[in-house]
């Protein structure tokens, strides 16, 4: 049936002309990893750090939920369960790993409906917020890289993982030098489900020619991407909150420097050093690595950097 469905959507995108592809396409730009890393980014720095705690928090959730389910199921992408599957155009590039669950649509389950769920923010914001997240989520059906239960998972799991964290904010905020046990069990879930992900074994079926179809190694880098995320937000958070403490409660001006300067650097760390490390430390160490360094900077590095320069020039 899923198929069915996709190449119902298949038809339909191919007679209906490019608008609504482009519609889609750009819907799903939304739900990419890194759209999703520099919204959470700019949010952290220049809007509201609570709001941005909250939302990476969960995402750090998600990437892991995501990547234990990818790992367990090991569900292969549509075109490769029937040739008549013909994603389209570039779509195919940005999705990574196994099918199941979405990693896009869990991106969009959080940034969009974690903030659907935030009971602070203004009814029209929320409902908007929640369109976007059924849209983002029916955009990779819309362009053929995922099944409908691929996104129906990605979404109730990603919303439900975002309701977990509400709570969990909610208990850190009554008990804040606990902080480090949400850590501790954070990065004792990483370290179990990356070493599961190494050593599990993984499906082996070979095409007519006799080379491996999928392999499954490979898929499970976005489980080591998570690992490293997750843990580079638990170690960075804990320490943000008892040696920096910076705040986003600052002048317009200063919210829009440090979102220039904050992007400029995140490009640097990810674009060449995150190379750098990919060159120097191949398989799933260097992946973890290079995950670990984006989200630190982000979670701590910049938000230090940041502190002691406004704390320098107070002082001048």
């Amino acid at each position: 049936m899923d198929i069915s469905i996709l190449l119902a959507l298949q038809d339909f995108r191919n007679t209906a002309g490019s608008f609504l592809t482009d519609f889609f396409v750009k819907m799903t730009f939304l739900g990419e990893l890194n759209s999703a890393i520099v919204m959470m980014a700019l949010i952290y720095w220049s809007v509201s750090k609570e709001l941005g705690t909250y939302l990476m928090m969960g995402w750090s959730g998600n990437r892991l939920v995501n990547g234990a389910l990818k790992v367990t199921v090991c569900a292969y992408r549509p075109w490769i369960r029937d040739a008549r599957i013909l994603p389209h155009g570039n779509a195919i590039t940005t999705a990574t790993g196994y099918s199941f669950p979405s990693g896009h649509t869990m991106n969009a389950a959080t940034v969009f409906g974690g903030g659907a769920l935030r009971k602070d923010l203004s009814r029209a914001l929320r409902v908007t917020l929640g369109v976007l997240t059924v849209l983002v989520a029916f955009s990779r059906i819309f362009l053929g890289v995922h099944t409908p239960q691929d996104v129906l998972v990605g979404v109730v799991a990603g919303v439900l993982v975002m309701w977990g964290t509400l709570r969990l904010m909610q208990w850190v905020e009554s008990h804040p030098e606990k902080d480090w046990i949400v850590a501790a069990i954070g990065l004792a879930l990483g370290i179990a489900i990356a070493l599961y992900a190494a050593f599990k074994p993984y499906p082996e079926d070979y095409n007519a020619e006799g080379k491996l179809i999928v392999d499954g190694a490979k898929m499970a880098n976005d489980t080591f991407k998570g690992v490293g995320y997750c843990a580079a937000f638990l170690i960075g958070w804990v320490l943000e909150r008892r040696y920096v403490g910076f705040t986003t409660d600052v002048p317009v001006a200063r919210k829009l420097s440090r979102a220039v300067i904050g992007l400029l650097g995140y490009y640097v760390v990810s674009l060449i050093l995150a190379a750098l490390i990919k060159a120097g430390i191949p398989g799933a160490v260097g992946t973890t690595l290079n995950s670990f360094l984006q989200i630190f900077y982000i979670v701590f590095l910049f938000p230090l950097c940041v502190k002691r320069f406004e704390q320098k020039n107070a002082a001048a």
